[in-house]
């Protein structure tokens, strides 16, 4: 999907080329478009025998339908087990768990403000 953001509208060559190094192989890049467009990500117009393919979902939309599988799949839903797996698998800095802290805070009082405005 990166490769397809980045192109807009594009041909498979232009998507292949727009893939990071190491590049697949274009038939794989084409299989990977395909089955992106069986799920709805990707659409395509055909133009003299040829697909130009573009996007069908932003990145924000893209991103969240990939972490919700996630979630569900490999932390049974829980943001806790999410973070505790993140946390507890690598480097984390004082900065980076202060900005957390922050993060955390900061939507514990959206989520207040938002209960006393129903009570």
């Amino acid at each position: 999907m990166q490769a397809v953001w980045k192109v807009g509208k594009g041909f498979a060559g232009d998507i292949a080329n727009a893939v990071e190094e190491p590049r697949p192989a274009y038939r794989t890049v084409l299989t990977e478009i395909r089955i992106l467009e069986q799920k709805g990500f990707v659409g395509h117009k055909e133009f003299n025998g040829n697909n130009q393919y573009y996007p069908l979902v932003s990145k924000a939309d893209y991103s969240g339908r990939m972490l919700g599988s996630l979630m569900k799949n490999y932390f049974n839903a829980s943001y806790t087990s999410l973070v505790s797996f993140f946390l507890d698998g690598g480097e984390v800095t004082n900065e980076e768990l202060e900005a957390l802290s922050r993060i955390i805070e900061e939507k514990r009082l959206t989520q207040n403000d938002g209960k006393e405005g129903k009570q």
